[in-house]
């Protein structure tokens, strides 16, 4: 259902699967089937969690992933009512998203410009991109040959749901890009074709998420930044704060960083708030008093 009526991704699938088997896990040491579970079996569940010291969001995830399996099974009359219709989540708060100042960015692009030959290229092409675009590292990765227009102004992006969305591209980004595409047949296994745009040896036949997160750590430290600041969401928050911060509004941020609801892009509002503040204290005439 997840797949075929939702178009959730492969790695979405992959967290539903285990959190599922989890909780499967679970009921098998109490000798019932997931399928047959109760609420209070559910409620000693989460307890356990909490036993674990689990974060409230993994808490709140993994309720969310049961909720979703016992809707399924009451809606398709494989249950007679759902167990976890009438349990609570915790309050989990909404965590402001970590991002890189605008100098930090370009430190990291110019570190990138500094390494040389096709691995160089490729890397300062996958920033560029990444930061220009706010793409999802998943969307990044395994983006097709064909993705980039013709004409190199625009990427288009398949994104959550099987969605499709155009991206302008940066002038910078198109040269990173086109550079990178003198190069690319380098990366090629065997000299054999690919349809990926990042294509590499890894069975996915394109460069993989952890691959590229990897990748991006040495070059945090080459620009003399702390690794652990820096990671493709990282820089997909980073696109998303600096473009609020200098005047797009969420309805654009939205389109551009594929979010099914507006209020997915409001956690971008920190900034926008930062933004009013410094216009007021610029602007109002009893500011200066």
């Amino acid at each position: 259902m997840m797949a075929a009526e939702r178009g959730a991704s492969v790695n979405t699938i992959a967290a539903y699967r285990r959190d599922l088997g989890e909780f499967g896990v679970f009921m098998m040491r109490r000798k019932r089937n997931i399928e047959a579970a109760d609420a209070k079996n559910i409620q000693d569940y989460l307890a356990q969690l909490k036993t674990k010291g689990r974060a409230a969001t993994t808490h709140a995830r993994k309720l969310s992933v049961l909720k979703q399996f016992f809707q399924f099974l009451y809606a398709e009359r494989m249950r007679d009512d759902d167990p976890s219709a009438r349990i609570d989540g915790p309050k989990t708060g909404r965590a402001l998203p970590k991002y890189l100042s605008e100098d930090e960015v370009d430190r990291l692009l110019s570190a990138a410009r500094e390494q040389r030959g096709a691995t160089g290229a490729r890397m300062t092409a996958l920033v560029e991109l990444l930061y220009a675009t706010g793409l999802r590292v998943s969307e990044l990765v395994g983006l097709p040959l064909t993705a980039i227009s013709r004409d190199g102004q625009m990427v288009l992006v398949r994104g959550k749901g099987n969605k499709e969305r155009m991206v302008p591209l940066s002038d910078p980004a198109r040269e990173a890009i086109a550079a990178y595409l003198e190069v690319r047949t380098g990366f090629l296994i065997k000299a054999m074709p690919s349809n990926f745009l990042f294509p590499s040896k890894a069975k996915e036949g394109h460069l993989t998420r952890a691959g590229f997160g990897l990748l991006l750590k040495d070059l945090a430290i080459a620009a003399g930044l702390e690794p652990k600041r820096v990671s493709p969401h990282v820089l997909r928050h980073s696109f998303a704060s600096h473009m609020l911060a200098h005047g797009a509004d969420l309805r654009t941020l939205q389109q551009l960083l594929g979010h099914a609801d507006i209020s997915t892009t409001q956690i971008y509002t920190h900034v926008l708030e930062e933004r009013l503040k410094n216009l007021v204290t610029r602007s109002h005439p009893l500011a200066q008093l």
